[in-house]
């Protein structure tokens, strides 16, 4: 298990954080229709920590969890009143709770080498018995056709290249990181696969566990990267 470490996690948290503020406002309005204006929100992959200090200041109490530690400890930094726990979100226990996200296609990462498409079923399982009446599950995954590209970024204290390619079922990202320290840059390499899933899939394992399901190609005025989809799977309040 790994991926994101210290240096590429400093990196993502600095240059790449928009799309959580972004998706943001319209994730919050999800859980307003929802009915959901308070109570425990358990955010799978959660990165640096954005979207669970957006939470956080908005009155709700969070649990993030992620395989990086790199990542653990600067959501830790950034969102203080929030619990965050290092472990992969198919071993992790969930606790009894009032929605569950996971933002930037968390799911199709292979850190987790057991990661599958018949482990997700069996996750959607796991949360939906976790979720209280009328809770959500909210992701979003990358599917088979999700854009390729080769690309740098940089900002003061570092720099990024990154290239990718994809099979049918696969998506490999291959980047070369720098990072200021003192007056040097560090270099560090790292190669992330994804399964890539058909939404149609995985909106058939949601129902399978017994939600609702309701497909988004956005997150309030944040849209998704062309070739990815976003659920909104709904736990019935009479089950």
């Amino acid at each position: 298990m790994s991926g994101y470490q210290s240096d590429l996690a400093y990196i993502h948290d600095a240059g790449f954080g928009d799309f959580a503020r972004k998706s943001a406002p319209g994730l919050l309005a999800v859980l307003r229709r929802a009915g959901i204006r308070g109570g425990l929100v358990v955010d799978l992959g959660c990165g640096s920590g954005i979207w669970a200090a957006e939470l956080t200041r908005r009155g709700y109490d969070v649990v993030g969890i992620d395989i990086s530690s790199p990542m653990i400890k600067l959501a830790r930094k950034r969102a203080p009143a929030a619990r965050f726990i290092q472990a992969s979100f198919l071993s992790a226990k969930l606790p009894s709770c009032d929605a569950v996200t996971a933002l930037g296609e968390i799911f199709n990462y292979t850190f987790d080498g057991r990661n599958s498409l018949r482990q997700l079923a069996r996750l959607f399982q796991r949360v939906h018995q976790a979720l209280r009446p009328g809770g959500v599950f909210i992701f979003d995954i990358a599917e088979p056709g999700r854009a390729l590209r080769r690309a740098h970024a940089q900002g003061k204290d570092w720099a990024i290249l990154f290239a990718a390619e994809a099979s049918r079922n696969l998506l490999i990202r291959r980047m070369t990181a720098f990072r200021q320290v003192g007056k040097l840059y560090r270099r560090s390499e790292e190669t992330h696969r994804l399964c890539l899933y058909r939404s149609s899939d995985i909106a058939a394992d949601l129902r399978r566990a017994g939600f609702t399901v309701r497909l988004l190609r956005a997150y309030g005025r944040m849209p998704l990267p062309s070739g990815n989809a976003a659920f909104v799977a709904t736990k019935r309040k009479s089950n």
